[in-house]
């Protein structure tokens, strides 16, 4: 966050900025590293502590065993009932992308704000990043499509019993609404996060302003502040339900390519 006059720039905590102080350059391409590469390190760092500490293998699981084996479980549960025995191949790929993005999500909701000069970052509230996982989960729909089915995998566009002569308009319809998939995808995780980051900043700014004028201010920052309680309550759940949804899309897009009729 940081201020203007006596409000809060709620589109601040976005900004992608170079650590360290300096701007790398290699052939005039930028190679700087970012807060966003700096919370995407982490990220990775925070999951794969995780992973690590609940693989012991212990005959009765502790705690954290028990939490990694439920959420790898979870996943395969959710592989097994939207794709079947065909799916577990998938899996690993589907796991990751789910407890990377759920991860993300979360450490971006840690308040390192009220660290003076330090802000926490939200990967997946950028674009950029959240359309890359999306059209990689995208081509290897298509791969697996193509590889499984060749040509045939086009019948993905054209329903059971259309009758011939709605063929040409149905092809064209399906094939629009499969290439929108990987954009929607995307876009949806993207602007969840973004959102519920931004209404945190404009509650963080009420409060701010309702200190500063007192009076009735007083009365306004303290209903922003239960604002902000409820709201960050409400961004915890619709992260684990963003990172839910992205990979389940994931492995129904997959049946299609897999179980293809």
């Amino acid at each position: 966050m940081a201020a203007e006059g006596s409000g809060i720039d709620p589109m601040h905590q976005f900004k992608v900025e170079p650590l360290f102080g300096a701007d790398w350059s290699v052939a005039g391409h930028n190679i700087a590293f970012t807060n966003s590469a700096l919370f995407m390190v982490i990220t990775l760092a925070g999951l794969w502590l995780f992973m690590l500490g609940g693989m012991k293998r212990q005959l009765v699981p502790g705690r954290w065993q028990a939490a990694v084996e439920g959420m790898t479980s979870f996943v395969t549960n959710m592989m097994d009932a939207n794709i079947g025995p065909k799916g577990r191949a998938f899996t690993p790929y589907v796991f990751s992308l789910f407890m990377f993005i759920l991860f993300a999500n979360l450490i971006g909701l840690i308040p390192l704000g009220v660290v003076p000069g330090v802000h926490p970052f939200t990967v997946t509230s950028h674009i950029t990043l959240t359309a890359i996982l999306a059209f990689f989960s995208f081509a290897i729909v298509l791969v697996v499509g193509f590889a499984k089915h060749g040509f045939h995998f086009f019948s993905l566009f054209v329903p059971h019993g259309t009758p011939k002569v709605m063929i040409p308009l149905i092809f064209v319809i399906e094939l629009a609404s499969f290439l929108v998939r990987p954009f929607s995808l995307g876009l949806r995780l993207f602007v969840a996060m973004t959102a519920g980051h931004i209404l945190l900043d404009v509650f963080a700014s009420f409060v701010v302003q309702g200190l500063n004028a007192g009076g009735i201010g007083y009365g306004v920052s303290i209903l922003s502040f239960i604002m902000i309680i409820g709201v960050s309550a409400l961004e915890l759940l619709v992260s684990a339900i963003q990172a839910y949804v992205f990979a389940l899309l994931t492995s129904l897009y997959l049946n299609d390519a897999i179980n293809l009729h």
